[in-house]
């Protein structure tokens, strides 16, 4: 099994190209790259910071901030895209209520 320094800096090489995918809206990709981070954070569930020198946790520690400053950039594209989604939706569901009264009224 690799390293938990190394399973970090994968993470983080991919929550970059996450960015990337977002920016471009490349939706397909972005799922794809969640999927694989998914995997990986998986591997680190017994994640156990006692077996770590000083030295790995600090670039432990840069590496979940950078993972996180990733993921706040891919939410500021795909957030708005949620909610035009979202908004999509809801007038789709209004417009089905609608027909189904008109239908129960004729």
């Amino acid at each position: 099994m690799p390293s938990q320094t190394t399973l970090y800096e994968e993470m983080s090489i991919l929550s970059a190209q996450m960015v990337d995918a977002a920016r471009t809206k490349d939706w397909d990709r972005l799922i794809a790259l969640e999927h694989d981070v998914a995997a990986l954070r998986a591997m680190l569930k017994n994640d156990d910071n006692n077996a770590l020198s000083e030295s790995a946790l600090e670039s432990k520690t840069r590496l979940i901030q950078r993972i996180l400053d990733d993921d706040a950039e891919v939410r500021r594209h795909t957030e708005p895209w949620m909610e035009r989604l979202r908004h999509f939706l809801d007038g789709a569901a209004t417009k089905r209520r609608g027909d189904r009264i008109v239908e129960t009224a004729v």
